[in-house]
């Protein structure tokens, strides 16, 4: 799956890769969560153009957001027939540019979590559906989900699922719905192939979202993974000890 992510190349180079026309300018982000907004290029009018969405799919038929599951993922496999997705995978896909995202390994009840990046070092482009969501009193509200399918083999050490990216050579592929048909794209949504991706583990501060910084994104040295996974070490809880008396057991001298 993907539950966080990460957005560090300079906005000029992400232009010049995803071609849309605006000219935003962002600092890097270390910790993207869901309800965020993130960017998201899309196909609108014959150009390709740059948005920023609610990470948090709400489809239009819903009535109540508070009330509607939080959907940051669509599964590939189901992705056309769920009533969720089933629309905006014929007319709205979407690319969500990222350099790199985080995965927690489960080892012996302990949490750890992993930095996965383009070996390259290049940028991605994760598969995005997106959906409109207009409320009663005519407010409107842009959200995205991003596309995960069955990781490869060795990635699958990790998760079984992994965001799907699509390649610049197929950008206008994926981004194009005048067909409002999606047999093209389907063959697109797959995870990366074995090698791909390179990881290594990070820090557990990555676990709370309030922390954003480059720090996050930098390899642990095996004695900060030890100190990070060593037990917390015990209370020492002071004894009690008795005031002193008048007597002091010895007797008195006069």
């Amino acid at each position: 799956m993907c539950g966080r992510f990460v957005i560090t190349s300079p906005p000029a180079a992400l232009r010049e890769m995803f071609g849309y026309i605006e000219q935003p300018n962002f600092p890097p982000r270390y910790n993207i969560a869901p309800t965020q907004p993130i960017p998201v290029v899309l196909l609108q009018n014959g150009g390709r153009h740059f948005q920023l969405m609610r990470w948090g799919l709400i489809p239009s038929w819903v009535k109540d957001p508070r009330t509607f599951s939080l959907l940051i993922n669509a599964r590939a496999e189901t992705v056309r027939e769920k009533p969720a997705f089933k629309n905006a995978i014929r007319r709205r896909r979407a690319l969500v540019p990222a350099d790199g995202y985080y995965e927690w390994q489960d080892a012996g009840g302990r949490k750890r979590p992993f930095f996965i990046h383009r070996r390259n070092g290049e940028p991605v482009a994760f598969a995005a559906l997106a959906e409109c969501w207009m409320g009663p009193n005519g407010e409107e509200q842009d959200t995205v989900a991003i596309v995960t399918a069955p990781a490869s083999r060795d990635l699958a050490a990790l998760h079984h699922r992994v965001p799907v990216t699509i390649r610049p050579d197929d950008f206008a592929r994926w981004l194009d719905c005048r067909t409002d048909d999606a047999d093209e794209v389907m063959p697109l949504l797959k995870g990366p192939d074995i090698g791909e991706f390179a990881w290594y583990q990070v820090t557990t501060r990555v676990n709370s979202f309030a922390n954003d910084d480059a720090q996050l994104t930098l390899p642990m040295t095996a004695e900060e993974i030890a100190a990070e996974e060593a037990p917390p070490p015990k209370k020492v809880v002071p004894r009690k000890v008795a005031p002193p008396s008048e007597d002091d057991g010895q007797g008195s001298l006069f």
